[in-house]
């Protein structure tokens, strides 16, 4: 595993967060020193975090998708006060990706095809960056030289061929990003090229890919896990082992929204025709937190999870719903959906209720409160509780 040059540079200001690479320091790791929050008591709680060496000034992340697609909403996000940005999935040929129109569609609740409910499920069939690369990373470089304290982090997705992967961390690490998400988990990621969920669903095959990756990359890696699997500790075992500092968790479902009945065909419908999609929005969060729960107690069993990152994702919505996977053990609370839905300016909103949820507790940092619940999770509670009230 390649390791990184940092130089961890302690902001002035609430606001202002950097990580440099300095020449001639060598470390053992990419990983950066954690800097944990000061245990003493503030009226105000403070929402900065650090994870592998990256400074946030608070844990709400834009999640590769949509949100992160140019240089204009990526810098929106940033402007809004986002902690980081992970930009839409790019490749090295967009030329094979064709985004078809419409790609998305709408669970509400209510009676099926309701137009008025709320919405409660989403659905995309949309694939990786259709834009040229070479513009993807001339806005990266545009991005790092006006924010250069903020963090980007670029979503990169190759075919199984290990040149192509290396030349593709070549080309975004020289733009100046901060970390690497790689995608192993779009559902619908041309698996024919072996792209997307394809890898994520194999660990024989994740675990070749993600050598390459992490052999080459010099900045963080995090590793993001596809949810239509059996097991998802596997996969996320086999990115840590094989480098990766982090795992964002999860990718969307596999879904079918649902059929006109009127047309009789499956939705979204393009000129007659359909596919199954990635389902994403409050529907999916109580699938999300169970997936992070699971991930975050086998990094605590089997790697030393203070050294590692975990990005919840999945139905984000309020202060509360991004308590609840810090509770869990996530480092950072990733919004795609949400952004979609909501805005830019959510990020504003999240932090206020997540700063009401920590008062409401006395807790002062991220730190203070991040995986207290995960240990309160058996396989068969009632019975574990029957045993102690038997013993006592």
């Amino acid at each position: 595993m390649a390791s990184l040059n940092l130089n961890q540079i302690i902001s002035n200001s609430n606001t202002s967060f950097a990580v440099n690479r300095r020449p001639g320091l060598r470390l053992p790791s990419r990983i950066g020193l954690r800097v944990l929050a000061s245990a003493s008591a503030s009226a105000e709680p403070d929402l900065s975090i650090t994870v592998n060496g990256l400074q946030m000034p608070n844990p709400f992340v834009i999640g590769s998708g949509p949100p992160g697609t140019n240089y204009t909403v990526m810098k929106r996000a940033f402007d809004e006060g986002w902690g980081a940005v992970v930009a839409k999935t790019v490749s090295l040929d967009a030329a094979k990706v064709i985004n078809v129109t419409p790609r998305y569609a709408r669970l509400r609740a209510g009676a099926n095809g309701s137009a008025k409910g709320q919405i409660i499920g989403w659905e995309n069939i949309e694939l990786i960056s259709d834009r040229p690369l070479e513009t993807m990373l001339k806005e990266f470089k545009q991005l790092k030289a006006l924010y250069p304290d903020r963090i980007l982090i670029a979503s990169i997705m190759e075919e199984y061929n290990k040149a192509a992967w290396e030349e593709l961390i070549d080309r975004v690490e020289e733009t100046g990003i901060d970390a690497i998400e790689v995608n192993f988990s779009c559902p619908h990621g041309m698996p024919e090229r072996k792209m997307g969920a394809a890898v994520g669903q194999d660990c024989r095959l994740l675990e070749e890919v993600c050598g390459w990756i992490n052999a080459k990359a010099t900045v963080p890696v995090w590793a993001k896990m596809t949810p239509n699997i059996t097991d998802i500790t596997e996969p996320a075992r086999v990115a840590l082992r094989s480098g990766s500092e982090g795992v964002s968790a999860i990718n969307t479902i596999m879904s079918v929204m649902g059929i006109d009945l009127k047309t009789l065909r499956p939705e979204p419908c393009v000129e007659g025709y359909s596919t199954p999609g990635g389902y994403s929005c409050k529907a999916v969060h109580p699938i999300a937190l169970g997936k992070v729960m699971s991930i975050a107690k086998m990094m605590k069993s089997e790697f030393n999870d203070k050294d590692y990152s975990l990005s919840g994702i999945g139905g984000v919505e309020t202060g509360g719903d991004a308590a609840e996977f810090i509770l869990l053990g996530a480092n950072t609370v990733q919004v795609c959906t949400g952004v979609m839905m909501h805005g830019y300016g959510l990020v504003k909103r999240l932090c206020e209720e997540l700063k009401d949820f920590m008062k409401m507790h006395n807790f002062s940092s991220i730190e203070d409160f991040r995986g207290i619940s995960k240990d309160a999770t058996r396989s068969n509670p009632t019975k574990e509780s029957s045993q102690e009230r038997t013993a006592v």
